[in-house]
């Protein structure tokens, strides 16, 4: 029988739990111990799941036998310090998403990983998501012709947190299925929030990126629009893609219809000649599986054999970097940022820090 992996969840708040329940059903994974600094939490999960060690304590957690890879759910500007401690004590490490708040830790987690040659991976779950992947393989097929642009809303009548913006609570989810689909990492940004309730952090949020092959990207974020959405639309040449995350009966739908430049050069002066398409509308077959559930397998099959995980820490610190130019524009009332400059401007401010956490 194949030894099973090792782990310890560390923080086990309201998404902390989802780990333990995965990791618990996974035959080739066990859960060695779990770390929270709230007793009383610890109490309850040990209720619930027998068997498990607990404690408040990280070091405690790192050294106990038996565990090979941490997984760190506490609160985002935890997130640097307590990576970088597992990285350090030899663990392969799954990170929640941000895996730090700025740039510059983030180019350190991902060197510290290096120096102890461990995984490092950052849980941008919606990649694990089989409607995403369903999506990507139609984008790859030769008669799906380039992306123009994309666009997302996601939108809901709260949770409305008090030490979070909506955008570093909503937006990353975006950016990180942007970056993949696209293929690509975006060199611009512009970003303008909105603080409706009057409190210090945004409760929406306007973002667009542009990225080096010419394609726009817009992403809308709130949590005070009554109407819940869960929605991303790829326009592509010759058709248009929607996922919507709330449709469970058609979660993906594909329209073929599109237009394109013709090969050929205009006849006369303003005669402009385009190729129409206007084909049928499905919904492709997705299978249903539990995106968390697939990124834990994808971890587990990354230790056992070396390869690099889909969302590594490349693809984390990606993401963080589109973060620091959203906080950076939104400083600047929607003045578009260079995302290659924050790169020599490591430091956010701690008002910047503290606005920037995501759940």
């Amino acid at each position: 029988m194949t030894s099973q992996i090792g782990v310890a969840i560390i923080g086990c708040g309201y998404w902390g739990v989802n780990y333990v329940r995965v990791f618990d059903e996974l035959p080739r994974a066990r859960i060695v111990t779990i770390c929270d600094q709230r007793v009383e939490r610890l109490r309850e999960i040990s209720e619930r799941f027998n068997g498990i060690a607990v404690t408040t304590d990280l070091d405690d957690a790192l050294q106990m036998d038996g565990v090979d890879v941490a997984i760190v759910c506490t609160g985002a500007t935890t997130h640097y310090a307590v990576t970088r401690e597992c990285l350090e004590a030899g663990k392969h490490v799954l990170v929640e998403k941000p895996m730090a708040t700025d740039v510059a830790d983030s180019k350190m987690l991902i060197q510290v990983a290096e120096e102890n040659n461990v995984v490092l991976m950052v849980g941008h779950t919606f990649l694990y998501n089989s409607a995403i992947a369903k999506i990507e393989d139609h984008l790859k097929k030769p008669e799906s012709g380039g992306i123009y642009y994309l666009y997302s809303r996601r939108t809901n009548m709260g949770p409305i947190r008090h030490d979070v913006n909506a955008l570093w609570d909503l937006a990353p989810h975006d950016v990180s299925i942007f970056n993949h689909l696209v293929g690509e990492s975006p060199t611009w940004v512009s970003a303008v929030g909105v603080c409706a309730l009057r409190g210090k952090n945004e409760d929406a949020g306007f973002v667009s990126l542009g990225y080096p092959s010419g394609v726009v990207a817009n992403i809308h974020v709130s949590w005070v629009d009554p109407n819940k959405v869960r929605e991303l639309v790829i326009v592509c040449s010759d058709k248009r893609i929607v996922f919507d995350d709330l449709n469970a009966l058609e979660r993906v739908k594909i329209f073929e219809k599109g237009v394109a430049p013709t090969p050929n050069e205009a006849s006369s002066y303003g005669e402009h000649q385009f190729l129409i398409r206007d084909g049928d509308i499905f919904s492709p077959k997705v299978q249903i599986s539990e995106p968390l559930k697939n990124q834990c397998n994808h971890l587990i099959d990354c230790i056992e054999s070396g390869k690099t995980p889909l969302t590594d820490g490349q693809a984390g610190l990606e993401v963080v970097r589109v973060m620091a130019g959203i906080d950076r524009s939104m400083q600047q009332n929607g003045t578009p940022v260079l995302l290659e400059s924050l790169d020599e401007q490591h430091n956010i401010t701690t008002n910047t820090i503290s606005n920037a956490v995501a759940a």
